[in-house]
């Protein structure tokens, strides 16, 4: 049975270049901050543990595998505080098969590995575009994943729909003049499917670009309910299944069907 409620706390943060093992240290200490607010999901902007620069993935310990030691501090305070924690990786898996991942890291202390459908720039030629993952279960939410780009395109959001998501929720980096770009494609997923959305976004500057920030929550009638400055912090928002479900019975009885094209 779903949680009436559900608290998302997304974290607005500026990476260590490169630094696998420090980025997790401060993924672990931020889990334990959002476990203090009440927080049952976490989520990290796009490569959180290592930064938004794909030239430091020449590298290879800014690339994450199976079972990496490093994730152990994460997968830790997860398990102690039952916050299940999205953050994000450049994943080499066992074949050489390379992923812009979100690693979900759950309290029973399984590591799932959802990847990026929709590359762009010089993402595709450094990495494979993933097929489409499953929705994660919390306390009876089903919340569907994406990375940056998928939610600029619009059959990401409909499959989610279709696969009966309540909340889609990105890790992302949206840069300055990107300000409404971000507040659009947000609106825009959850207006149209009648979910929540929620994203993570970074804080300050990288290589060539300078964040927007704007993390933040929309309803699922469009309306943005949290909106994050542009500097680093932890957000917290509460979702209502109330106010989801009333939205949903509503466009039943007017004959609309979720996740249409």
């Amino acid at each position: 049975m779903s949680s009436e409620s559900l608290i998302v706390a997304v974290a607005q943060i500026s990476a260590e270049p490169g630094d696998v093992r420090a980025n997790a240290r401060s993924a672990a200490a931020l889990v334990h901050s959002a476990a203090d607010a009440g927080a049952r999901l976490l989520l990290f902007p796009e490569l959180s543990l290592v930064g938004y620069d794909l030239s430091l993935l020449t590298d290879p310990s800014s690339w994450v595998s199976e079972n990496d030691p490093r994730l152990d501090v994460i997968r830790q305070a997860v398990q102690e505080r039952g916050v299940t924690t999205v953050v994000g990786a450049a994943y080499r898996w066992p074949d050489d098969t390379k992923w812009i991942a979100s690693l979900v890291m759950r309290p029973d202390g399984e590591i799932h590995v959802h990847g990026k459908r929709n590359l762009h720039g010089l993402e595709r030629s450094m990495f494979q575009p993933a097929g489409k993952g499953p929705l994660l279960d919390i306390d009876g939410w089903r919340v569907a994943l994406a990375i940056c780009y998928d939610a600029g395109v619009p059959t990401h959001a409909e499959d989610a729909a279709r696969d009966g998501a309540d909340v889609y929720a990105a890790s992302a980096l949206y840069t300055q003049a990107e300000e409404r770009r971000i507040d659009v494609h947000f609106a825009a997923r959850a207006m149209d499917h009648r979910m929540f959305a929620v994203v993570a976004n970074y804080a300050g500057t990288g290589a060539g670009w300078e964040s927007c920030g704007g993390s933040g929550l929309w309803h699922p009638d469009g309306r943005r309910l949290t909106q994050a400055g542009t500097d680093p912090g932890l957000f917290t928002m509460t979702l209502s299944r109330s106010e989801l479900q009333a939205l949903r019975d509503k466009d039943a009885l007017a004959g609309y069907a979720r996740g249409a094209a």
